[in-house]
């Protein structure tokens, strides 16, 4: 592999030349739109792992999200400080989840294959979407599945529905929780 020194380098971003690189870039990624289209990845070694290939069919998008951390306002008053409900408050999506399911109403042509994380400032975080054409690409693994983003079915969404665990405590999810909920129903 040629690109290795790219990925030893993004391992830590902050100690290598990506740092001063990304800060510049990510001045110019501010002022476009939160959704655009790249022609290559920024991350060669991470988009070629999650299959990546530089050719008709394959489309990369850009898309920009706010920083985690959910942010609610604190309420005047009616209620006693344990239902404040303002800190330990989490969205139940990620947020690069939220960028796949944002790029795949953006091109609804398109399936969404995988994601990735770019860069991150004080207020966004970027991520990079690798969308298949399936009707450039009829033989791709992926070209028969319709709204992977929405349903779950990419990486990002696994995550979410807790289908990286596995043994004990993975019994609520698998084979899905409307699964279990419908067991536990039967019993």
């Amino acid at each position: 592999m040629a690109y290795k020194y790219i990925a030893k380098a993004w391992k830590k971003p902050n100690e290598s030349f990506v740092k001063e690189l990304m800060w510049h870039r990510a001045i110019t990624w501010r002022k476009q739109d939160s959704i655009v289209r790249i022609e290559r990845p920024t991350r060669l070694d991470r988009a070629r792992n999650l299959g990546y290939k530089a050719k008709q069919g394959i489309v990369l998008a850009r898309v920009r999200v706010r920083r985690s951390g959910f942010r609610k306002t604190r309420p005047t008053g009616g209620r006693r400080q344990k239902r404040l409900g303002v800190n330990k408050i989490k969205l139940s999506k990620n947020m690069r989840l939220i960028a796949e399911e944002r790029a795949a109403r953006k091109f609804p042509n398109l399936e969404v294959l995988n994601s990735y994380w770019v860069w991150e400032d004080g207020r966004f975080k970027w991520y990079e979407i690798i969308l298949v054409d399936p009707a450039i690409l009829p033989d791709h693994p992926i070209a028969d599945q319709t709204g992977r983003a929405f349903r779950g079915i990419t990486s990002a969404g696994r995550e979410v529905r807790g289908l990286r665990n596995r043994g004990l405590g993975a019994e609520k999810f698998r084979p899905s929780r409307n699964a279990v909920m419908k067991r536990r129903i039967k019993q």
